[in-house]
């Protein structure tokens, strides 16, 4: 309860840092952290294709979604020549997905508690020069987190894609089967995941600048005296 109150006693708000680009940078961060992780945390996706057989039409679907382990799920073909074929989706690709959404967590949290270090704690932030050094460390990590992320799961989209296409899909029908592509899958959702990615790669290496002018390494932590006051120390 104590801490508590120290900790309230010692919030201000101030919405000024908002106004400048510290403080609005990181609030577009927030914003496109949780455009990138709700894109492709909790898609659900399918793709269909048709097997005529003359007197009996059978509709194929296989179903899919984060965190894209596409064998999971089975999907049963079943052939003009009465037989049934349980067939599975081919490729795990969790890695890069869960990677990509686990960075865009943390970022979100990140930005969470430094936008109210901005706006309530201003004085504690300014008031030495380890707040300041270490908000431009852990913003050039993110930066680099975003770029890796976001390049590993847009090659993982990419093979996503390939692995739920119906024209590929269709391979596994016989040759007696008349199999023909119904529905592709929308990718639009997780296409505008692996943009947001890069958005917040140029917004977090871009604010490392903006960081980088409140640390004493861009200004110097004794200025040099002025003119007079060398004269008259003469």
């Amino acid at each position: 309860m104590e801490i508590v109150q120290k900790v309230m006693s010692g919030f201000s708000l101030d919405l000024g840092p908002l106004k400048e680009p510290l403080g609005f940078i990181r609030v577009l961060e927030w914003i496109f952290t949780i455009c990138a992780f709700a894109t492709t945390g909790g898609y659900v996706g399918s793709t269909q294709f048709t097997l005529n057989c003359g007197s009996k039409i059978d509709q194929v679907t296989a179903d899919f979604g984060y965190p894209f382990r596409l064998p999971s799920k089975s999907y049963e073909i079943h052939h003009c020549n009465s037989s049934t074929n349980a067939t599975y989706l081919q490729g795990d690709f969790s890695s890069s997905a869960e990677f990509f959404v686990c960075v865009g967590v943390l970022g979100f949290l990140y930005c969470t508690f430094t936008i109210i270090l901005y706006l309530g704690y201003q004085q504690v932030y300014r008031e030495s020069n380890r707040g300041p050094t270490i908000d431009l460390i852990v913003t050039g990590i993110f930066a680099f987190l975003w770029l890796v992320c976001s390049s590993a799961w847009g090659k993982g989209l990419t093979d996503v894609k390939y692995s739920t296409n119906p024209e590929n899909l269709i391979k596994a029908c016989l040759p007696e089967d008349h199999c023909v592509v119904k529905t592709y899958p929308s990718m639009g959702r997780l296409n505008s995941s692996v943009l947001f990615g890069f958005l917040n790669l140029l917004l977090w290496a871009g604010n490392c600048w903006f960081i980088y002018k409140e640390t004493p390494f861009h200004k110097p932590a004794n200025p040099p005296p002025n003119v007079e006051e060398g004269v008259s120390t003469s």
